[in-house]
């Protein structure tokens, strides 16, 4: 496009000759007689270049000249004179023209003069291009931004660091050290560092303890500013909020401790979400898994998590109590029920009004006893043993097992009708050797406790037992690791718990995550070193080898292993 140039002078043959010249130089030129003129072609179209007679009848080429700058147009103003020594000519260029030029006007000096002016505006655009770009990046990068020169005096903030740093917006052309000091000020010690010395800095993840903002965390980076020559002019900080990673993070930590359950493995992820489904409705659950898998902790987080949290949570082993003992316990009994009856009893079912009851181990239930239950579950209505007055109660019912319920079912040693009213929701806690990931978080997790219950300073197990643990199948789930990490405990006279310190029998059959005992191998001493620790208990034996009381019969008998081998 050919650069457009506007010749305004109130002689017309000025205006014709310096229009021919630019003309027959490729420019596209455009002409005005007077002033008011002038500002009517400026506010039509751009303009590249402006030649300005000084004297414009009623007014001046100064006046254009300001009106430009007035306008914040980027075209420079050529002005154009008689008389080079009048003061208002020198007024011009010192106001911001970019030259000027004596009548009579000469081709060469035109030509000349509108080259270079007009190099200038390319260049000038060029850079105020650039500028604005950066001006731009500068205003919507959601990282805080502060310059400042090496004499630590502010020469640019955005509006991110106002924000993230609580400064004021006219902070600007003041010192460094002027900046809040409502925080702990590391930011400013980083830049003073930088500025010293001539390095980055990198502080990650500081905590602020700004006074409007006690919970912020930021990370931020400092650099020498150092042009291509090498001259240093000062250093730039940007600052990032890192506040709401942080939080997200310590609720991902929560997560990796659901109340006073521990895991962050994928299965334990999934209890926690189930938990949060079921805490605050009224639904009958029942807690299924292995020995030591941590059931009653769940029913804990079930309770203390939702909206009986206030009320009573009551618990019953339904497998330590004889059945008439246990039906008491449930229901309550009056004075002279049975023998040993003296005076009325409330049962647990009673106290837990208005919260939850946990039934622990109920598969272990009598069959008289499971009908009873049901109705209760039917109703929430109950008679107390040698009463007929009906009891009504809002009672949420939790059930746990470490039984198969179904094959119990099958095998008509539980009732159907029952085991579907418990199941409206199972909950399926996975064994240890199916989330071995959470093992270092339980290791942790012991450490703490038994160095508050034993008064200890123990901060870790030796990488040698890390193995061992990450490699044993855990028989007995979570409750045989803390049982293992407490035995290591009270031996333990270090930091470190070693191997030495782990119970015998776990160092035998440690170090495989499979079971010890293999089809191809004689294991006949390892065999009689686990009947030997557990006193002749085969089962105890069993667990301790990593196999079932079967294969162990099966394998005593194979190697010819006799009761009175057992020491």
């Amino acid at each position: 496009m050919k650069e457009k140039i506007l010749v305004i002078d109130d002689e017309s043959s000025i205006r014709f000759t310096l229009g021919t010249f630019l003309s027959d130089e490729g420019y596209e030129v455009r002409t005005a007689e007077d002033y008011y003129k002038a500002l009517s072609l400026i506010s039509e179209m751009d303009f590249d270049l402006i030649f300005a007679d000084i004297i414009l009848g009623g007014k001046t080429g100064i006046d254009l000249l300001r009106e430009v700058k007035e306008r914040k147009l980027r075209c420079p103003v050529i002005i154009i004179t008689g008389d080079p020594n009048i003061k208002t000519a020198s007024d011009a260029v010192r106001l911001g023209a970019f030259d000027y030029i004596t009548k009579p006007v000469r081709k060469n000096d035109i030509i000349h003069i509108a080259k270079v002016a007009l190099q200038y505006k390319s260049l000038y655009d060029k850079s105020e291009k650039y500028r604005s770009n950066l001006e731009a990046i500068f205003r919507s990068v959601k990282d805080g931004i502060v310059t400042v020169d090496k004499e630590l005096t502010v020469v640019e903030i955005n509006e991110a660091a106002r924000s993230i740093c609580g400064f004021s917006s006219d902070i600007v052309g003041k010192s460094l050290y002027s900046l809040s000091h409502d925080c702990e000020g590391k930011c400013v010690e980083a830049i003073v560092e930088t500025v010293e010395k001539r390095q980055s800095v990198e502080k990650y993840r500081l905590e602020c303890r700004h006074k409007g903002r006690p919970d912020q965390v930021i990370t931020l980076t400092t650099s020498p500013l150092i042009d291509s020559n090498g001259v240093f002019s000062g250093a730039v900080m940007v600052v990032r909020d890192e506040t709401p990673l942080a939080a997200l993070e310590r609720d991902m930590e929560e997560r990796r401790q659901f109340h006073n359950i521990v895991g962050r493995s994928k299965k334990m992820q999934e209890i926690y979400s189930l938990i949060e489904s079921l805490a605050d409705v009224p639904t009958t659950v029942l807690i299924t898994g292995e020995s030591g898998t941590g059931k009653e902790l769940v029913a804990e987080a079930l309770h203390y998590k939702g909206v009986r949290s206030d009320k009573p949570l009551v618990k019953v082993n339904c497998s330590a109590l004889p059945e008439n003992l246990l039906e008491s316990e449930l229901f309550g009994h009056i004075k002279g029920a049975f023998t040993g009856a003296i005076k009325d009893k409330i049962g647990r079912f009673q106290k837990a009004d208005g919260g939850t009851i946990f039934l622990d181990e109920i598969g272990d239930m009598s069959h008289s006893m499971q009908l009873r239950l049901l109705r209760v579950l039917q109703n929430m209505e109950f008679e107390r043993v040698g009463d007929s007055t009906p009891v009504k109660v809002d009672v949420r019912v939790i059930a746990a097992t470490n039984q198969q319920l179904s094959e119990r079912v099958r095998l008509g040693k539980f009732r159907e009708d029952l085991y579907y009213r418990l199941k409206v929701v199972e909950l399926n806690l996975p064994p240890l050797r199916d989330r071995l990931e959470d093992i270092p978080l339980l290791v942790d997790h012991f450490i703490k406790q038994f160095n508050n219950k034993l008064n200890k300073d123990i901060t870790s197990v030796s990488e040698e037992v890390q193995k061992m643990f990450m490699e044993y199948m855990w028989p007995g789930n979570i409750r045989e690791l803390e049982h293992t990490l407490e035995h290591a405990f009270i031996l333990c006279r270090h930091s470190m718990i070693t191997v030495e310190n782990l119970p015998p029998d776990f160092r035998i059959i440690s170090g495989t995550r499979a079971p010890l005992i293999k089809e191809e191998t004689d294991y006949t001493q390892e065999i009689l070193k686990a009947l030997e620790k557990t006193g002749g208990n085969k089962a105890k034996a069993a667990r301790l080898l990593g196999i079932s009381r079967r294969t162990l019969y099966r394998k005593m008998e194979e190697y010819g292993i006799k009761n009175d081998e057992i020491i």
